[in-house]
């Protein structure tokens, strides 16, 4: 199990450490991603060198027809020379599509892997991780990196390859035609290897910055452009300020594109001079040659045709090693990602919860959001103010309570005392810092997250639900329940007649997060999901949002059925499910202060005889 500060310690350190270097470790990571795929990958290495060893033919057929088919006015010669020179371009595009599908094939399943392998990876993160992570930076790996880690498998990788071998070979060629213009043209190499080291460098700070800004873009995007974002920018008037800081994000991540545009124009017109140089040599002295009598004008022809194929890779492969540089970048990205430790995970022996009870004990618990008690961080909230405080270190202190099978137990406490964290801590969405927690005697570290999460229903004060259908969105809970069982729990939930009701009854759209529904709506199709799962346990976040009479007698009916044969942990913000509770615990400050019935706490005079006062003194009056 990985502590939670030492989580901290690696996602802030990730975050601020410099741009690694391409080292053997990175290529070998990379490769064994490759690895599944060798026997594509030979395909393509074949028709690399098909390609290559075809594209040496027409410039000697270019020197035959000069040197011997021209002068000597040979027909036939000159007939078969003609259909070289359409079929052997001709039968190279077919090798090229061949080697592109399979490049393909090498390329993007390998992309799939590591996008599958990273979105797996997130989703057995903690709910920590997601806290202390933008969504849009996470997007931007999922996007940006991973689009770009495919740029290097199908792009750059085989264009090394390609060029490579078409170096050897036309260089090959050239030294046995004559040695002398070979050497004179690999003479300027200097010129298209020196600056190209230094432009690596440059351009791979610039893409490592510009993945950081862009990032930052979509999270701003994500943030201010989402139904909740854009409602609170337009209900305080921020438009212009949002529009203002948007403005700068995108202004950094534009700047950076041009500096990048102009670092390589730059370099490519340092490329394009030092091949220009190469050619006038060649024709300079290949001219002296001819004109001695040297060399024939036909291998003049041959070297400058030849020439194209040279500094074509040269400068190809001097790019290659930029882009190659920049484009592991995206895979150091993903691999900080897939790198992360996972805090919460099944134990090596962990055993599987099949027959729940729903006996519940938390036994001298202790907790804490931040890494180490002592970090001056401000952890989650949930929305309703249970959270702790930034000041405070521990959100939970020393706490102990039993709730037996069953048993409907409410949490009751001031804001900020504590309540939330006691509901992410029973189906493992943080472990506690200290103590234990234990359901039917099984301590929850030590069985499965799968078979805990089948048996915990939770139903959230903000209810989320996917931009799908109300069917899709029951689905969730239970993918193989019938017609039947669907409407079974709608009526118990009081939402079926609702539903029905609506043009495409049960396949309506929701919305984005629902909010084509109501707040009662939402929140009663919540209950639904949960009694189709049918949990042994649950947990209720009661709404605290102001709802008409009628809804609120709905939703009230509504809980009921959800109650029943279960053991239900609730915090609570209706006197009526107060008085229901069998066992009522009072948290103020992380700390467990009170424990007992609502008559027994009522005539303690303490903390909830205060609450109940102040906070359900109206509806107290309301209750006949």
């Amino acid at each position: 199990m990985f502590h939670s500060g030492g989580w901290m310690s690696f996602l802030q350190a990730s975050d601020s450490r410099p741009s690694a270097h391409v080292d053997r470790a990175l290529l070998l990571r990379v490769w064994g991603y490759a690895a599944p795929y060798w026997g594509s990958i030979l395909v393509v290495l074949a028709t690399i060198v098909a390609i290559s060893l075809l594209e040496l033919i027409p410039p000697l057929l270019f020197r035959d027809l000069i040197d011997n088919v021209l002068p000597n006015r040979d027909l036939r010669r000159l007939n078969v020379l003609a259909v070289g020179l359409i079929g052997i371009p001709l039968l190279s595009g077919v090798l090229s599509v061949v080697q592109r599908y399979f490049s393909a094939r090498v390329g993007e399943g390998i992309i799939f892997d590591l996008r599958q392998q990273m979105y797996e990876h997130l989703q057995r993160m903690s709910l920590r991780f997601f806290t202390h992570t933008k969504s849009g930076d996470i997007v931007s790996r999922f996007n940006n990196d991973v689009v770009g880690a495919q740029t290097a498998i199908t792009g750059t990788l085989p264009n090394i390859v390609t060029n490579t071998i078409t170096l050897a070979t036309t260089l090959g060629v050239m030294l046995s035609i004559e040695w002398r213009l070979a050497l004179l043209s690999v003479a300027v190499l200097p010129l298209f290897l020196l600056p190209a080291r230094r432009v690596a460098k440059v351009l791979r700070a610039i893409r490592r910055e510009s993945m950081e800004h862009n990032a930052r873009m979509s999270s701003l995007i994500g943030e201010t452009l989402s139904i909740n974002g854009a409602l609170l920018v337009k209900t305080f008037g921020r438009q212009e300020q949002e529009a203002r800081r948007f403005r700068e994000v995108n202004a950094r991540v534009r700047d950076l594109g041009v500096r990048r545009a102009l670092v390589g124009r730059w370099f490519f017109m340092g490329l394009g001079m030092a091949g220009t140089i190469g050619t006038a040599l060649i024709y300079w002295v290949g001219g002296h040659l001819v004109l001695a009598g040297d060399i024939s004008v036909g291998t003049i022809v041959a070297f400058a045709a030849y020439l194209t194929r040279l500094y074509g890779p040269i400068s190809a492969l001097t790019n290659v090693h930029v882009e190659f540089a920049t484009s592991m970048v995206s895979f150091e990205r993903v691999f900080e990602y897939l790198d992360l430790p996972v805090e919460i995970q099944d134990a090596p022996n962990a055993v599987v919860l099949r027959h729940v009870k729903g006996h519940i004990r938390f036994e001298n618990v202790s907790f804490t959001y931040l890494g180490h008690p002592d970090a001056p961080e401000r952890p989650p909230s949930s929305g309703n103010g249970d959270a702790p405080v930034p000041t405070r270190r521990w959100a939970l202190r020393h706490v102990s309570f039993e709730i037996e099978p069953g048993q409907l137990v409410a949490l009751v406490g001031p804001s900020g005392a504590g309540k939330t964290t006691i509901t992410y801590l029973l189906p493992r969405l943080y472990d506690p810092t200290e103590g234990r927690i234990t359901v039917d005697g099984h301590d929850i570290r030590h069985v499965t997250l799968a078979s805990l999460a089948r048996h915990i229903g939770i139903v959230t004060q903000e209810t989320y639900l996917f931009h799908d259908t109300i069917r899709a969105n029951l689905l969730y809970a239970k993918p193989d329940a019938t017609q039947a069982e669907l409407e079974a729990a709608c009526r118990a939930a009081n939402i079926h007649d609702f539903i029905v009701n609506l043009p495409d009854g049960y396949d309506t759209l929701v919305g984005e997060r629902g909010y084509r529904l109501s707040g009662g709506e939402k929140q009663r199709l919540a209950i639904a999901r949960v009694i189709l799962k049918d949990p042994r346990i649950l947990i209720l976040d009661e709404a605290t949002s102001h709802l008409d009479s009628h809804t609120e007698a709905l939703i009230q009916a509504a809980l009921e059925p959800l109650f029943e044969g279960r053991t239900s942990l609730v915090i609570a913000h209706r006197l009526s499910t107060i008085l229901k509770a069998d066992k009522i615990l009072v948290l103020d400050e992380g700390r467990l202060v009170e424990e007992g019935t609502h008559a027994e706490l009522l005539a303690r005079g303490g903390l909830y005889a205060h609450l109940y006062h102040t906070q359900f003194g109206a509806q107290a009056e309301a209750v006949p």
